[in-house]
C-alpha cells in the first residue's frame, strides 16, 4: 500500500522520465507538482527505502523496476476512470482529468479488473494515451506531430499532447477529437501555421503550437 502522494511521486517521475527510462532531477519533479524541492527530496529518501527508485549520480533519480510497476497501476486506474467518466458518465474530454486524479488512488484490483471488463478492455483513453494493461504493458502507437505531416498527407487523430481544459475546448470548437481525419492543405513558412481539411469537409487553421500538439497516426 503507497500514499497519495508517494503515488503521485511515482507517476510524476514515470511521466517526466520519458515512460521511466530517463533519471528526472527534484526541482523538475517539484515544478510538476506545484511544491517545494524539500519536499519532494524527503519524498525521494522514502521512495528510496521502499526499493521504489534509484539515484543517478549528477542526474537524478529514476524508477526501478518495482517502482515503474507501481506508477503502471496508478496510471491505468486514471485511464480507465476518464473513459468510464466519458463514455457512461457523459463527461467531456476536457472534465476529467481533475477528477480521475482523485479516482485514481482507489485501491482495489477488483474493482479496476471489473471496470476494465465493464468498458470492453480499452485501449486508449479519451485523450489518446495509451492504458496499461494488468501487468503493466502499454500498447504505444507509432503516432507524431501533426506538424511534422506534409501537404497533401492525410492522419487520423489519436491523441492530445497539451491536455489543458482550454486546449481541449479549442479543439473541440474546431470539431476536432479521437478519431477525426485530418489532411494537411497548407502549411505557412512565414509562421509555421498549417490549414487542415476536417473529416473531408471543413478547413480550419492551427497555429504552430497548435500543431505540434495533436498527434495523429497514418490512415
Amino acid at each position: 500500500m503507497l500514499s497519495l502522494s508517494e503515488e503521485n511521486h511515482l507517476k510524476t517521475i514515470y511521466h517526466l522520465s520519458n515512460h521511466g527510462q530517463d533519471a528526472v532531477n527534484t526541482n523538475a519533479i517539484a515544478d510538476a507538482l506545484n511544491t517545494k524541492p524539500a519536499s519532494v527530496s524527503d519524498m525521494l529518501k522514502k521512495l528510496a527505502q521502499k526499493e521504489l527508485i534509484e539515484h543517478i549520480k549528477y542526474q537524478g533519480v529514476q524508477l526501478s523496476k518495482l517502482g515503474t510497476s507501481a506508477a503502471l497501476v496508478v496510471i491505468r486506474k486514471h485511464r480507465l476512470w476518464e473513459v468510464f467518466l466519458v463514455e457512461k458518465l457523459e463527461f467531456t474530454w476536457d472534465e476529467v482529468h481533475d477528477i480521475a486524479e482523485q479516482l485514481e488512488h482507489v485501491n482495489s484490483t477488483v474493482l479496476i479488473d471489473k471496470l476494465d471488463k465493464f468498458l470492453g478492455f480499452p485501449k486508449f483513453d479519451p485523450h489518446g494515451d495509451p492504458i496499461p494493461d494488468p501487468k503493466g504493458k502499454l500498447d504505444l502507437p507509432k503516432q507524431k506531430p501533426l506538424f511534422e505531416y506534409h501537404i497533401n498527407q492525410v492522419g487520423k487523430v489519436i491523441g492530445a499532447k497539451d491536455g489543458q481544459s482550454s486546449f481541449l475546448q479549442y479543439l473541440d470548437k474546431l470539431g476536432i477529437g479521437i478519431g477525426t481525419t485530418v489532411k494537411i492543405i497548407e502549411k505557412m513558412e512565414f509562421d509555421g501555421s498549417v490549414e487542415i481539411e476536417i473529416d473531408n469537409n471543413k478547413k480550419a487553421n492551427l497555429s504552430k503550437e497548435a500543431a505540434k500538439n495533436i498527434y495523429l497516426i497514418n490512415c
